[in-house]
């Protein structure tokens, strides 16, 4: 009755055997005799091409690649010659679909392993000046020039943002102080006059503030949306653009190491194959490099389009309320279409959240 588990268990020990053995060449011609100097790095690669990625995620794998015994069918419970002779079938049927997904896994790991060399290797090269690499001068000084200006207009928008803290302090501290001007009015009659046109006058300011304060929250939220969403993105973008180049150039120097080697049979079958790869990594890196060139294009027109409305949004209403024209200040958030909280509302004002 313990055939099947047998036969079973020795093909899964077979297939770890085969696994933990297998020998890849990773050196950029497929020669690993010439590899001296990178034995430990070639034995962590077979280390994580064996025992890396979890290759018992499905519920089939029933042994090998990890040692689980999970899957396994228990034939010491099956009665009878034909539910026996069931139990062998079912026992073959998970075996086949158990190692069709250990090999698909492990291609994947295998293939993956190769890749992380190659980009690994083409990086220390490139940081040691023993590589070369691909570059487009004037992309790079674009890339360069949006970091700048990322960091630049998150000073700003720090600046800003302390900016409105502070000015809704002032005018949390005019609300107050014309409170109590207005109640010193009514119980001081000796100065009714001049507490009640100072509690005017503090009521007014902070009537003004609380308008400016709506005017450089807009700025403020318009320049968070520029810097950490549109700016953000196309970095994300420029971000794959620069491990497809990596890439591109790890494979572009696999190719030209494999063409100044030998010609034999089993080299141009190499060559063929890594010139495939290096077809693949060129479209993608070409697809990525025009990708990020439209988004800077377009990043460069949308942040001059934000700014011109922000910054005149902001001039004007800063100017307004420090030459105390109350109407040009209203004005100013009708032009942009800021509108503030109306009086009542139950729900709470953004300076009440801040």
């Amino acid at each position: 009755m313990a055939v099947p588990f047998v036969q079973h268990s020795s093909m899964a020990e077979s297939m770890m055997s085969k696994a933990a053995t297998m020998e890849i060449p990773i050196n950029s011609n497929g020669d690993s005799r010439n590899l001296a100097e990178d034995d430990s790095l070639e034995q962590d690669l077979q280390q994580v091409m064996v025992s890396g990625p979890n290759l018992n995620e499905t519920s089939i794998v029933s042994g090998g690649y990890g040692g689980t015994t999970e899957g396994i069918i228990p034939t010491s419970s099956i009665k009878g010659s034909n539910m026996h002779h069931t139990s062998s079938n079912s026992s073959m049927t998970a075996e086949e679909a158990t190692r069709g997904v250990a090999v698909e896994k492990f291609d994947i790991v295998k293939k993956w392993g190769l890749n992380t060399y190659k980009c690994t290797k083409q990086m220390i090269s490139e940081r040691f000046g023993r590589g070369s690499r691909t570059v487009d001068l004037e992309l790079e000084a674009q890339i360069e020039v949006l970091r700048e200006t990322k960091r630049k207009y998150e000073s700003v928008l720090h600046l800003a943002r302390a900016l409105t803290n502070h000015f809704y302090s002032m005018v949390q501290t005019q609300h107050a102080l014309g409170d109590t001007f207005a109640d010193l009015s009514q119980k001081s009659p000796e100065l009714r006059d001049e507490f009640g046109y100072n509690a005017e006058t503090q009521k007014l300011l902070c009537k003004n503030g609380e308008t400016l304060l709506g005017a450089i929250n807009f700025f403020v939220s318009s320049i968070n949306t520029l810097v950490n969403k549109t700016m953000e993105d196309t970095l994300m973008t420029i971000k794959m653009y620069e491990n497809a180049r990596l890439e591109f150039d790890a494979y572009r120097a696999d190719l030209e190491e494999l063409n100044l080697g030998p010609r034999d049979a089993v080299t141009m079958a190499r060559i063929e194959a890594a010139q495939q790869q290096y077809q693949i990594q060129k479209d993608k890196y070409e697809r990525l490099r025009n990708d990020v060139t439209i988004k800077l294009k377009f990043l460069e027109e949308n942040k001059v389009k934000v700014m011109h409305k922000q910054l005149l949004l902001f001039h004007n209403a800063i100017s307004a309320y420090f030459a105390g024209n109350q109407q040009q200040l209203e004005q100013t958030l009708k032009q942009f279409n800021i509108k503030l909280k109306p009086p009542g509302d139950d729900k709470p004002s953004w300076l009440e959240e801040q």
